[in-house]
């Protein structure tokens, strides 16, 4: 532990205590001016596939051999209820011709529809006519901003054509044309959107939440500014480094990770401020000396806090050896910004604490019995003191007292839960993850209705033949999930390389389209052997959004075997060295992992038969995983040091009566902010983002209210002094009381 005098006195002394308050306006001022914020450097488009994935490398000989298909579509789709007017048409030749010769920022390629007599322009048309689908590709290196740009221009163009704006009018309209951009560059445009406007109704939400959760327990205004205002220098350290760091291209940030790291601070930075909160609440109740008070609370809690930080940044940490990108991306940001918030709450906070003193609690302000008196007397109050100390060990009586039924029940309870998660059904169809009026999901929807929906991405077969007759087009035409297949295009630099375009009967984005990529591979390589093509090296290349997928599920099941025993590893050797205990250390891992396979299942009951979606986002177990063992071990090192210390004074029941009585308040405050910061998450349009919060809101709560308060210290009660093996607190001598004591 931190030794009490020499470390409170460097942070929150009479004098460094505003020492450390001007460090950090420095630290904030400095690093912001000089230094980029993160905001300024997102990067929404980054690749999240490793270069050696199938469908990368298939996506790249393609853009080698067949350039013409090398840009990023988008697809506009027009439709008109009962069917598209000769007018409609004409305006849409007259565009293409105007871009033909006016080309769009960063246009690469588009359906020349003026060229088309329109007769035949009407056979490109929907069964009923109502819908036509006109693709415009641009150049793959342009960035989301720039594709955002081309989009506005062209909406414009159409606008000042058409005498009025289509892509204002519903779709259902049954008066006016609609029209709604959707393919890869609309979902791009669509999915960087949301997390724009989502950032600023976050950060409000959030606030708001701690604010008035703050208020309700400590019914004190400035104590319930003191986290914010830690939280805010945090942000202000954090957002110039992380943008420093992104701008010479050592990390990447996106608006995702931006907008999950926002709730982390607010939810994590405000459990740290807690934790230190109340043990000051608790000794300005015995010290008559606010310095003295703070410097004992500072003892109590640093070592649980750094613990703490320390945990979660190493677990944030174990990301880095993803090869999933987005999993990649989160780690370092995370991991920094965790670690510099722990330090502000060993720092700032304190020497704010120093600074305001007693007051920090107005108008309820803790005050020692004789302090009380001596108030009271000088009101001219005939009051005595009221020296009854408080009891807040009624819940530890409660699991001293029946353990084996508590350790049953909850086992049962959480065991239930666990088992539903077996049930999860997963996706890693971004379309639904948007709300479904959004224009390129509109688009999508109609396309599905009026073609077949495997036209919003079709499957590019790529092989090889070695100049040998291959008959693949009867063979993939003939599967039943395949509505059409195009005649095979050559390769401009080898010929031999062929191309077939895959239209799907199914949603391209679907995990069932994901499940036929494997076939599809298998009945191409048997295509070429049967057409005598050696198969010693690979002749076969799956590219487009659905290959896509499926090399995203396939690396994500990987980072899920490999990052989770190395976050588990890792916060066993912490605990391990905090506890001493091997014992300990396995039970409080179990407890934890136990409650986020309960998290999942209780989430999926919500998700699923609640908010009525057929299946979770498929990164969402393991991001889960590191934010719930990382942030549940955080209450269970706080409880389970309240007990450790207490041990080496008194009887072990006796410690964790009073051990989980003392933490009991703090913990469930903490619990219900950190879980209301990621429940916020919840009032986005994004559901990735909804189900994510509800999860973790979840795992957070059953952690704060079943696994910690019950669960945890029943389990040290039954194990006795084998909690503590192989330390010396596990000796016979040192429990000389505890026969007594049963």
């Amino acid at each position: 532990m931190i030794e009490k005098r020499g470390y409170g006195l460097l942070v929150a002394g009479k004098r460094t205590k505003w020492v450390t308050l001007f460090i950090w306006i420095m630290l904030a001022g400095v690093l912001s001016i000089l230094l980029p914020s993160v905001n300024e450097e997102e990067i929404n488009n980054a690749p999240n596939l490793l270069e050696t994935a199938p469908s990368v490398q298939a996506n790249k000989l393609i853009e080698q051999q067949f350039p013409d298909t090398g840009g990023v579509p988008a697809l506009l789709v027009w439709h008109r209820e009962g069917a598209l007017q000769d007018e409609d048409l004409l305006h849409l030749m007259n565009l293409t011709e105007y871009w033909e010769t006016n080309p769009l920022p960063h246009q690469q390629g588009m359906v020349p529809l003026h060229k088309l007599p329109l007769s035949t322009l009407k056979d490109q048309l929907s069964r009923d006519q109502s819908t036509l689908v006109l693709p415009v590709s641009f150049d793959k290196n342009a960035n989301v901003e720039e594709l955002k740009v081309s989009i506005d221009e062209l909406k414009n163009q159409v606008h000042n054509k058409f005498g009025y704006d289509p892509f204002a009018v519903s779709v259902d309209s049954s008066a006016d044309l609609s029209a709604r951009v959707t393919g890869p560059v609309g979902i791009q445009i669509d999915a960087t959107g949301l997390f724009e406007t989502a950032d600023v109704s976050l950060l409000l939400g959030t606030v708001l939440l701690v604010l008035v959760i703050l208020l309700l327990i400590y019914r004190s205004p400035i104590l319930a500014i003191i986290p914010l205002v830690a939280v805010g220098f945090a942000y202000a350290v954090i957002s110039p480094v992380l943008g420093a760091l992104a701008d010479l291209g050592w990390i990447t940030v996106d608006a995702q990770a931006i907008s999950i790291m926002t709730v982390l601070l607010f939810g994590a930075g405000t459990d740290y401020c807690i934790f230190l909160i109340a043990r000051f609440r608790q000794f300005l109740t015995i010290e008559e000396n606010k310095s003295s008070a703070l410097l004992k609370a500072i003892s109590g809690a640093s070592g649980a806090i750094a613990m703490s930080g320390v945990t979660t940044a190493l677990a944030m940490l174990a990301l880095i050896v993803a090869h999933y990108g987005a999993y990649e991306r989160f780690s370092i940001p995370f991991s920094i910004s965790i670690f510099i918030m722990a330090i502000a709450s060993l720092t700032l906070v304190p020497a704010m604490l120093a600074i305001i003193g007693r007051a920090s609690f107005y108008p309820f302000i803790p005050r020692t019995p004789e302090m009380q008196a001596a108030r009271a007397l000088k009101k001219g109050k005939s009051v005595m003191a009221n020296k009854k100390k408080l009891d807040n060990s009624k819940l530890g009586s409660i699991v001293v007292g029946r353990p084996w039924p508590i350790i049953i029940v909850t086992l049962v309870l959480l065991a239930g839960l666990a088992l539903v998660s077996s049930q999860i059904k997963f996706t890693f169809d971004i379309l639904s993850t948007f709300p479904k009026d959004m224009a390129s999901r509109e688009g999508f929807a109609t396309i599905g209705e009026q073609f077949s929906p495997g036209e919003l991405a079709p499957i590019e077969v790529v092989v090889d033949t070695q100049g040998e007759e291959v008959d693949l087009v009867d063979r993939l035409a003939a599967l039943s999930y395949v509505d059409k297949v195009s005649e095979p295009q050559s390769g401009e630099l080898n010929p031999e390389i062929q191309a077939y375009r895959v239209q799907l009967s199914v949603n391209p984005y679907s995990t069932e389209a994901m499940q036929y990529i494997p076939e599809l591979r298998i009945i191409a390589e048997q295509a070429l052997h049967d057409a005598g093509v050696s198969s010693e090296q690979e002749y076969v290349w799956i590219g487009g959004q659905t290959a896509v997928q499926y090399d995203t599920k396939v690396t994500g099941d990987r980072d899920t075997r490999v990052i989770i025993p190395i976050v588990i590893g890792m916060i066993a050797l912490l605990l391990l060295l905090y506890l001493r205990s091997v014992v300990a250390m396995a039970y409080l891992i179990g407890t934890v992992v136990l409650s986020y396979f309960s998290a999942l299942g209780l989430g999926w009951l919500i998700i699923h038969y609640v908010l009525g979606a057929d299946a979770i986002q498929g990164s969402i177990p393991l991001y889960s995983f590191v934010f719930l063992v990382a942030l549940g071990e955080d209450y269970n090192i706080f409880m389970v040091s309240s007990i450790w210390q207490k041990r080496r004074t008194m009887p072990l029941h006796q410690a964790v009566k009073e051990g989980v009585g003392e933490t009991s308040a703090v913990i469930s405050s903490a619990g219900l902010i950190l879980a209301g910061t990621f429940a916020v998450l919840a009032t986005l349009p994004i559901q990735v983002l909804v189900q994510f919060g509800i999860i973790t809101a979840i795992g957070i709560l059953i952690d704060t209210f079943i696994v910690r308060p019950f669960l945890v210290p029943a389990i040290t009660i039954v194990l006795g002094r084998w909690a503590f093996w192989p330390s010396h607190m596990a000796r016979k001598d040192y429990l000389m009381n505890e026969f007594k004591e049963s």
